[in-house]
């Protein structure tokens, strides 16, 4: 008997072996050096690792018990069994840098089948738990705060001893932030000088300060150091995790505890198309407006090609977003945050709201609710957390002393109201409005909840994947790859099966396709 004869024509399986035999596999057998010990086939383990996702199972050591028990599994990766350290190394090392590159393989192999089109993207995120200790924290606020005060602490007891020595001091150096290298340096040359005027006899430091210079020695340059090395580690972010430094404090959908506690993870970005996710990405940003350009950049880079659509919830609703994608050429079917507040009677029915008031734009000036000009006085700048600088023209109005609906207007103490309106925003905001309450656009609506909320909600709950298993960047983006994969293939293969079997023989047909698409 042979194990090929029991697999079921239909069965997943027989679809993971098709694919994962035909791709091309040159980057990843790079990574093997050669010599030594025969390694275990790349391939095998590539099915097996795939399959075992498909299958809900994403332990190293369930899936080495997985292997040793189950005729599929033999049938994918043989009988020459590895053990769980193999299975995770091969995953976390073998797969690092290689891995994106099977992913798009395999959605080439969707657009050659006519599944998807890569003309629209369906963008959303989740969050989803590290694995590493929620209790691990390190916040940016409470280093700079600490360290500010080792600062000054140990600047004043620098200072002292070198005045107590009559040692020459730079004025530069009380002027410049003390780093843990200029405190080792000067603590230095404290102690040389303290050491030279006890051998010539004379008088040096008190026991208080001989004591406070030894502890800037012995324990503050440490510290110092310590505070360094972790705003390096934080750069922009506001925290991190001491056992997994990649992964920053977030406030999760799923709470456990119902106290609203941040744990560790990342923010996981998915394109999709008929529900098949096209593209995927790894941020420490917990909010989805500062993804979306890095995000779709990493779409053109997989493919080479750019999609016409993107759509979008209104977590990606921003000038600067809106700006990038008119400049590449995308539709932007993406809401704004009031996109479905500004048609509440509360909203429209309100004549004292900046966007109710009447705008002249010949002659640049607002009307307010008496019938005053507010006129132009200025245009002013701002700068975002990402980066981005936008123009704000402010308006003001002539007099508001005395008027019968100042109360009702603004709660501001002068006498003159003045309002602050972005007006390249409030343009994008209308072109997207439009296109959004557009047929085509209506349409897009209705599919995006379907689209991505779907998936998340299938890879998930349906089949339990709420915690990352691996740590770092680098590693966790193979790991949701590997569930990407294995969501693709588990849809595909219920297309097939409902199409035709699929058959045990290798899938020859498939080769000359992604040859194919890889040459295009």
């Amino acid at each position: 008997m042979y194990l090929s004869d029991i697999v079921p024509a239909e069965h997943p399986a027989r679809v993971v072996d098709a694919v994962v035999e035909n791709l091309d596999i040159r980057e990843l057998e790079r990574t093997y050096k050669g010599g030594g010990t025969s390694s275990y086939a790349p391939r095998a383990l590539l099915k097996v690792i795939i399959y075992a996702y498909l299958s809900n199972i994403y332990s190293g050591r369930q899936i080495e018990q997985a292997w040793r028990e189950s005729i599929i599994y033999m049938w994918l990766g043989g009988t020459l069994i590895p053990d769980f350290r193999t299975i995770n190394n091969f995953r976390s090392r073998r797969l690092v840098g290689t891995f994106g590159d099977l992913f798009t393989q395999v959605v080439k192999l969707l657009v050659e089948e006519g599944l998807v089109t890569l003309d629209v993207q369906y963008i959303d995120g989740t969050k989803i738990e590290s694995a590493a200790n929620k209790y691990t924290f390190v916040w940016k606020r409470a280093t700079e705060t600490n360290k500010a005060k080792l600062e000054k602490n140990v600047r004043a007891v620098l200072e002292e001893a070198e005045r107590a020595l009559e040692m020459e001091q730079k004025e530069s150096e009380a002027e410049k932030p003390l780093t843990a290298k200029e405190m080792e340096e000067r603590t230095g040359r404290i102690l040389e000088k303290m050491k030279e005027k006890e051998v010539n006899g004379e008088h040096a430091l008190d026991k208080p300060q001989r004591k406070a210079v030894e502890k800037v020695a012995k324990e503050s340059v440490g510290k110092m150091r310590e505070y360094e090395e972790k705003l390096e580690i934080l750069g922009e972010r506001n925290s991190y995790s001491k056992t997994d430094p990649d992964a920053t404090f977030m406030r999760m959908k799923e709470d456990a505890m119902n106290n609203g506690q941040t744990k560790p993870g990342y923010n996981v970005q998915i394109a999709t198309e008929n529900q098949y996710i096209t593209n995927y990405g790894i941020y420490w940003r917990p909010t989805d407006q500062g993804t979306l350009i890095p995000f779709m950049t990493t779409f053109s880079e997989r493919y080479g090609i750019q999609s016409s659509k993107a759509v979008a919830d209104s977590g990606y609703g921003s000038e600067q977003n809106y700006v990038w994608m008119e400049e590449n050429g995308i539709e932007a079917f993406v809401k704004y945050n009031m996109f479905h507040a500004e048609d509440k009677r509360k909203y429209t029915g309100n004549p004292f709201l900046v966007q109710n008031l009447y705008y002249n734009a010949e002659e640049n000036y607002y009307v307010c609710p008496m019938g005053q000009h507010m006129e132009h006085i200025g245009d002013v700048q701002s700068k975002s957390d990402l980066g981005y600088v936008s123009t704000v023209s402010r308006y003001r109005a002539q007099n508001c002393a005395g008027c019968p609906l100042r109360c009702l207007c603004y709660k501001g103490k002068g006498d003159r109201r003045v309002i602050e309106v972005n007006h390249r925003s409030n343009a994008f905001r209308a072109k997207a409005k439009e296109r959004l309450t557009s047929e085509e656009g209506l349409y897009h609506r209705s599919r995006r909840p379907i689209e991505p909320e779907a998936v998340f909600g299938d890879i998930k709950y349906d089949h339990g994947f709420k915690r990352f298993r691996l740590k770092g960047n680098a590693k966790v983006n193979v790991e949701f790859g590997l569930v990407a994969l294995a969501h693709n293939l588990r849809k595909y293969a219920k297309v097939q099966t409902l199409t035709q079997p699929i058959t045990s023989e290798p899938a020859a047909v498939l080769l000359p396709k992604i040859e194919a698409i890889n040459a295009a």
